[in-house]
Formats: structure tokens, sequence, C-alpha cells
């Protein structure tokens, strides 16, 4: 086919939003010809070819607006290393049906044992089945808990927030909270209650979340929301991190 007519169809396929089949074209193209393929099976190419496209432009766009810290998948997830999570229990957590009958998750354990690890991996599972998510430490929450109402910045990421079908809220006793920050923590717990799944990390279970959100009333509400339906995981095993470190000494 002449070039002229490739570019013709390049342009004529962009204008009507099919840029995916438009990038593609010419080899699409050159397969038919060389496989001598039906007019069916041409069309079935093509329409595969925009289909992918725009199933990665979507999860490209998620995962940049899920803000994760970085970029880690179950697979990457060593259960030889975390002993306590069975497989079995593993494969359930992947299957993501919790999140389909509106569970949330707390990951306990103390630091290195994989639970902010774990949390990431869940949710780019979640993304790649679809679902919206959003991570945020607890020090960046409170944040924007408190300057939503006068940052556009806080104001866009919490809208993602309460957007998301699965929301990551990691180092939940990282700090202290004044009787305000709990309110308004409590205010987002009541918000996503029943519409959203939430994944916690924490090095103290929720006994404990009263030295992290003060007044015993707010503390009670918080967890009468998160804890009606959720499984606690408690990680436990030696730090990942410092089993693994890297030293400037070498193996000398």
């Amino acid at each position: 086919m002449q070039q002229s007519k490739i570019d013709n169809i390049e342009t004529m396929l962009k204008t009507v939003n099919l840029h995916h089949i438009a990038v593609q074209i010419k080899d699409i193209f050159n397969q038919a010809i060389n496989e001598s393929i039906s007019y069916e099976k041409f069309l079935e190419e093509l329409l595969k070819c925009e289909i992918k496209g725009r199933e990665e432009k979507r999860f490209e766009r998620r995962l940049k607006h899920a803000e994760f810290p970085e970029y880690k998948t179950l697979d990457e997830f060593d259960l030889k290393e975390q002993t306590t999570l069975s497989k079995k229990q593993f494969n359930q957590l992947r299957e993501l049906s919790w999140i389909e009958q509106g569970y949330n998750l707390i990951l306990l354990g103390p630091t290195g044992v994989g639970k902010t690890f774990l949390s990431i991996g869940l949710g780019v599972e979640a993304i790649n089945c679809g679902y919206k998510v959003h991570f945020i430490t607890m020090h960046d929450l409170i944040h924007i808990l408190k300057t939503q109402e006068i940052l556009r910045t806080s104001r866009t990421r919490y809208q993602r927030i309460v957007d998301s079908d699965l929301v990551i809220i990691d180092d939940l006793m990282f700090i202290a909270m004044e009787k305000h920050e709990a309110n308004l923590f409590f205010q987002l717990i009541n918000k996503l209650y029943g519409q959203s799944s939430i994944i916690i990390t924490s090095n103290k279970g929720p006994e404990d979340w009263g030295e992290l959100l003060g007044a015993p009333a707010i503390t009670t509400a918080i967890l009468d929301r998160i804890v009606h339906k959720c499984q606690v995981l408690n990680l436990d095993g030696e730090s990942y991190r410092l089993k693994h470190r890297q030293t400037i000494f070498g193996n000398n």
C-alpha cells in the first residue's frame, strides 16, 4: 500500500480517536499482506490493538494516581521470608474478593517484615483488576486532611482518596494526633466506610491505637468502622532490610 494512503488512514484514525491503531496500522497491514489473513481477522487485529492500548493507558493513569512510593508486585513478595503468612492466605488475598465484599485489612508487625511491600503489591494487583487505588502515609494524610480546604493540591489528592476503591494508609502509629487531627481522620474513615476498602499498616494493634488517636470516643468510633468487616494479619520475623543489608566492606 502506498505511503500516502497509509498516512491518510492514520490521520483518519486519529480523528476518530483510534490512536493506538493509528500507531500500529502499518505493521498490521504488513501482517495482513504477509499472512493473507481474512477481513474478519484483520478487523479483529485492529480492535485487539486498540483495546490493549487503551487498557495499558488506563493502567498507567491509575498507577500514577495511586502514588505508590515504589512499584512492587505480589510476584516479587517472597513467602519464604515471611512464614507467618501461608500460601493459601496469600492466594486468597491476591484474589481480591475481600475488596468486592467490602473488607478492610490491617497488616501488623515490626519494621521491615514486608507490611508496606505487601500492601503495595495488593494495590498494584487491584489496579490490574480495574480498581482505583490510592496509597498515602499517615503523616501525609494528616497534612492533606488539615489543608484540603485551602490548598488545591491537597484538595485534589483528598478527592482521589475518597474516590478510590482501595485506600492504603501506611505507618498508622508513626505520629500521635491532636484532637482536631483525630476528628478529621474520623471524618475520612466515616466517608470511606461502606464504599471503599482500606489497608492499614501499623507496628501496633488496634487495642493500642488510643495512644495515637487520643480521645477514647473518637478511637472507638474509628475502630467501629474499620474493624466491622476486617481481617487482621500479624506479620513477624527479622527485618528483611537488615537481613539483606549491603555493606561498604564487601564479604571480607
